[in-house]
Formats: structure tokens, sequence, C-alpha cells
């Protein structure tokens, strides 16, 4: 933040260790515009990414970001999503990500294709045709998610569920048109093995991947019986996505959808595809939490002051 070629921001921390290790990290760098919240009690991180998103605006700021332990955002990052917002007419920007391999170790090393790369193409998604991104992908990813004080979806979650399911139930959030930047300005570092991001979490990693795929496809279910004709049927060979048709054929087949995806995915595929989908929606389970959140969002957009 502090290398921002746009000097005018403000930055709250909230330090999720329990040891308080940011504090003193805060202090040296001595600059008024950081301000330090140690959570107390531990929030792990799902809740404490989670409320970086509240529509709570204490510093009367007009544009947001949330940079979290794996993000690393470049010195143009906020001047050029603001210009871009402004020029583009929207209040929500998707910049795209590189990705840090092996980050903390000494194999770290900085690729070359970004985040987006295998899902969007460049411009202007309307709510509707950007949450079919759940079908081709995962959509929103929190590092690269700019948004200004006029933005209507309700971007914080607001139950409890994964860190990575967050971003999937993010982009079912989204209610108004996205600008997806594809030039990367951030950095996404692979470095979950580090953190507590699932730390909060009395489950072991099979039973999470499987709640995890569950609610994933009753989010692909719902987006996709929400979405119009027109989009359906364009959506196995639209050219605004940049994910492969047979991708796309794959999530469709394992979400229990009933578009065909013959010439897509062989039949034997789709069988294959299909079968996993039954396996997941009778062995994934669904949280009332996760049932809370829908109907939330089923009654429309939060009414911002």
């Amino acid at each position: 933040m502090i290398a921002q070629t746009s000097d005018q921001w403000v930055c709250d921390v909230y330090d999720d260790d329990p040891a308080e290790a940011g504090r003193q990290v805060v202090a040296d760098l001595d600059d008024p515009r950081i301000h330090y919240t140690a959570n107390k009690p531990q929030l792990f991180a799902s809740r404490n990414i989670d409320h970086c998103f509240s529509a709570d605006n204490p510093h009367q700021a007009e544009f947001f970001c949330v940079v979290e332990d794996d993000n690393f955002i470049e010195p143009a990052f906020c001047a050029e999503n603001i210009a871009l917002a402004r020029r583009a007419g929207v209040e929500i920007v998707l910049r795209n990500q590189l990705i840090e391999y092996a980050s903390g170790t000494a194999a770290a090393r900085l690729g070359t294709t970004g985040v987006l790369d295998d899902l969007f193409t460049e411009g202007s998604y309307d709510a509707e045709e950007f949450r079919l991104a759940l079908l081709a992908g995962i959509g929103v990813s929190n590092g690269g998610l700019f948004w200004s004080v006029r933005a209507r979806s309700p971007l914080e979650i607001q139950f409890a569920c994964t860190a990575t399911l967050q971003e999937y139930l993010r982009t079912y959030s989204i209610v108004e048109p996205v600008y997806v930047a594809m030039q990367p300005l951030a950095v996404w570092a692979e470095n979950a093995e580090q953190t507590t991001r699932n730390a909060e979490l009395n489950a072991g990693y099979l039973r999470r991947e499987l709640d995890l795929k569950r609610a994933v496809q009753v989010l692909r279910q719902k987006i996709w019986n929400q979405t119009s004709r027109e989009q359906r049927a364009a959506f196995l060979t639209n050219p605004r996505f940049a994910a492969p048709a047979g991708v796309r054929a794959a999530h469709v087949a394992k979400a229990l959808i009933g578009q065909g995806v013959s010439g897509h995915v062989s039949a034997l595929e789709a069988l294959r595809l299909r079968a996993r989908g039954l396996a997941i929606r009778t062995l994934g389970r669904l949280t009332p939490d996760f049932a809370s959140f829908v109907t939330s969002r089923e009654r429309g957009p939060v009414q911002r002051a």
C-alpha cells in the first residue's frame, strides 16, 4: 500500500495472530494511514476475510480492496482500477493476478499466467453473464476485487463457510455489471498450508472437499436456473469465457444440469461426470448457514446507506 502511485488511501490491518505479530510491523512502518486491529477472539481466515467486505465505511472511502495474507498488489493497482471503473462506468472491477508458486520457500517463483487467464476475456460483464463464470471456474478472486461505495452487490457473505467457498458465494452475490481487467496488477501466492485457512474447521480434507463441492454444485444449479434461455444455449461456446468448452461441459455435467454436452465430451466421459455429480450430491452436506445465505440473496441486493 505504501508503494501505491495514488497516496490517498487508508489501510485497516486485521491481525488474526493471537501473538499479535503484526502490531510491531505496523508500529515500525509508522504511517498514520495504517490502522491496526488485533482480532479478539481469533476469527480465523474465513471470518477475518469476510468482515473486510463489510458495507461499513468508517473512513468515508470511495473505493475498496482486500489484501489477504496470500496477496500482493502492484504500485499501480489502486490508481489503474479507479481510472478503469470510472472509464467503464462500473462500480466493480475484477483484476487479473499472477501466481507465485511455492510461496514462502526457497523455490518461490512468479508465474507468467494469471488466475483469470483460463476463465474470462477482457471487458464488462452484466451480472447474469458474470455469475455463469461459476460454471467455467470460480468467478471472483478476492485479491483481484476492487469496488466502490456505490456498488450494490452484497460482498460480505455473513455466514459461516470456508475461505474458498466464500469466493464462490461472492460470485453468486453479484447483481450489477463487473469489468474484468486482464492485465495483472496483483499476485496470488500459493501458501494455504502456511496459514490458519482451515484451522477453524473440525473436519478432515475429504469431508471439507465433499461439502465444498456439494455447495458449489447447488450454486451452479441455481445460477443455471436463474439464467436466460439465450445465455444457457450459448454458454458452452460463448467466446467471452476463456475456459475451454470441454471444461464448461464437465462442470455442467457434474452439476447434474440437463444441458446436452455431446460434442464437447465423450458419451462415456459424460456418464462418468454425471456419476461423480451424483456421488457429490449423496455424500456432500449443506449447512444451515448455506441455506440462510441462499435465502438472503434470493431476496435481492441489500440497500446501502
